[in-house]
């Protein structure tokens, strides 16, 4: 009887042992099929905002010269110089032609915000430029530029490499979901 007994308790002891392990296991299982699951769906999930074909650029034009016409405004690809734009926030039209340098920048991966003051009040741009300020804060800062784009007939357009997001009002949330689904996916993500 003691033996019958020691001989269920190990039993039971090895049958708890059994149930830990293959508990351990299919959660160890769980949470790499998960893994699995998210990098491919960050690989095949659509981008966000609007598509714009990409236009066929030129080797790099001379620095400061005109490189003409682009099939959306503001730019999403096409003829560009050999030097990008600084990332940041810019307050004012620091180049003869913008487009040359940022365009470049979304070739490299580059989510841009462009804003046009013009078309609010005073107050309502300096709430403007403070609302992406703050989101190009929130995102770290990596590879986002803001430009004022003085020829958009609505307040705020994001750009990346053949994509573009409208905005009638700002969306920070909207704005992070752009930025989150297009950075770096441009023909050299690898560049600074």
């Amino acid at each position: 009887m003691n033996s019958k007994n020691r001989r269920q308790q190990l039993h039971d002891r090895q049958r708890k042992q059994k149930l830990r392990s293959g508990l351990t296991w299919g959660g160890i299982g769980v949470v790499v099929l998960a893994i699995i699951g998210l990098v491919i769906w960050q690989g095949v999930r659509p981008a966000a905002g609007e598509s714009v074909q990409i236009m066929v650029s030129d080797p790099h034009i001379p620095v400061d010269s005109d490189p003409g016409q682009y099939n959306s405004d503001p730019p999403t690809s096409g003829r560009h110089y050999a030097e990008e734009a600084r990332a940041g926030f810019f307050d004012n039209n620091n180049y003869q032609f913008p487009a040359g340098y940022l365009v470049h920048n979304l070739e490299h991966g580059y989510v841009i915000f462009w804003y046009n003051c013009d078309l609010l009040d005073e107050s309502g741009c300096t709430n403007l430029k403070e609302q992406i300020k703050t989101t190009i804060d929130d995102l770290g800062g990596v590879k986002l530029i803001a430009y004022p784009w003085p020829s958009l007939d609505i307040p705020l357009v994001m750009t990346s490499w053949g994509r573009l997001q409208r905005f009638e009002t700002f969306d920070a949330e909207q704005a992070k979901a752009f930025y989150r689904s297009n950075l770096n996916k441009a023909p050299e993500p690898d560049a600074p």
